[in-house]
């Protein structure tokens, strides 16, 4: 039986619901999946680092057992009070790094360094760090390649529903010419308050108590954490190169409540879209927006948390792939996925081969000539 050794990068809420996964299900993913998954390492910013290669590897149990902001692992066996991530990523023999650190928009740091330390350590990786994806992809892709380790990053657009791995697996054969998507959960409930009579202040309030905002909500209220899925998915669906420059981005604090509540009193739902599309030249144009849909739009009727991306297509028209955008289990379940990913090249030996939908796709050419 094949078993994966593990490094988990960072023990908040997803790695730690992997881990669960892993504990909790690891029998029955080992019958379902045919592999074996053991934890050999964890770091924490706060907790620090615990490596155990020998025997079953980590017990999960006591780790789960208590609150994550109790957890200290110095005093354990294997234990440090010091993350020493690049040490764990290089050094310590593991298959696949997980890597689920804060999301820097700017520069991607530090997971842009955990990912690369782990590729040129010929580890596979997989993260759900949006950073490191919408900024440097293909050059991390390349440098998978020569070192011929998987990149998987399916948790970095909409949690843990498949949109990256279902258009790269399903939508052979189609030129897939643009696409709108719903891509942030909170900012969508936020908007869905406002038409139900609260203010904006009570309604994002109101979603940080529910979980689906953070303590800052900038990234998602503003636009930015729409921004970089929106980059990730034209460079990968649509083969461009965006920077952050390409896409402007607004967001939705600016809109009114009573502007929202109007609108839907006509028949629009405001939403805020994340969009791009191939011009007749080829290139990509796509933006972040507030825009007021009718109801009759694909997205208009996306609700609360719920993710939406509607893709435009040559053969079928507008594809529509929907679910949860948000949760610490669902987007554990997008590496758990990752890693059935680079399983499944690993059998088939075709690890480092995967590029994007675009490149998979001849016929995008040969249409839009």
């Amino acid at each position: 039986m094949t078993r994966y050794d593990l490094a988990l990068i960072g023990f908040g809420g997803v790695n730690r619901a992997l881990a669960e996964l892993i504990a909790g299900r690891g029998d029955a993913l080992e019958a379902e999946l045919g592999f074996a998954l053991r934890v050999v390492a964890i770091t924490d910013l706060r907790a620090g680092s615990l490596v155990r290669t020998d025997g079953e590897g980590i017990d999960l149990a006591p780790l789960l057992a208590a609150a994550p902001g109790e957890l200290d692992f110095s005093p354990m066996d294997g234990g440090s009070a010091d993350p020493r991530n690049e040490w764990v990523i290089r050094e310590v023999p593991a298959d696949i790094v997980a890597e689920a650190t804060f999301t820097n928009p700017t520069d991607g740091e530090p997971a842009l360094s955990h990912v690369r330390w782990a590729i040129e350590a010929g580890k596979h990786v997989c993260t759900t760090n949006k950073g490191p994806v919408a900024l440097h992809c293909q050059a991390l892709r390349e440098l998978a390649r020569r070192h011929g380790v998987c990149f998987e990053f399916e948790g970095t657009v909409m949690s843990g529903t498949p949109v990256l791995r279902t258009a790269r697996r399903m939508f052979g054969g189609l030129a897939v010419t643009g696409f709108e998507g719903v891509l942030n959960g909170t900012s969508n409930y936020v908007l869905g308050r406002l038409e139900s009579g609260l203010s904006f202040a009570d309604a994002v309030a109101e979603a940080q108590a529910l979980g689906y905002a953070e303590a800052d909500p900038t990234a998602d209220v503003e636009g930015y954490d729409v921004q970089l899925k929106v980059m990730i998915l034209a460079n990968e669906v649509l083969g461009a190169d965006l920077t952050r420059a390409d896409v402007p981005c607004t967001g939705i604090s600016a809109l009114a409540a009573e502007d929202v509540r109007r609108a839907a009193a006509e028949g629009l739902r405001w939403k805020l879209v994340g969009s791009a599309a191939r011009r007749p030249d080829g290139t990509v144009e796509a933006r972040v927006a507030p825009v007021a849909l009718p109801d009759g739009h694909p997205l208009a009727g996306v609700t609360g948390p719920v993710n939406t991306v509607a893709f435009h297509t040559d053969l079928l028209g507008t594809v529509t792939v929907g679910g949860p955008g948000a949760g610490r289990m669902e987007t554990a379940y997008a590496l758990l996925s990752d890693v059935i990913g680079i399983h499944e090249q690993t059998m088939a030996g075709a690890v480092g081969t995967v590029g994007t939908v675009a490149d998979n796709k001849p016929l995008q050419e040969a249409r839009r000539g």
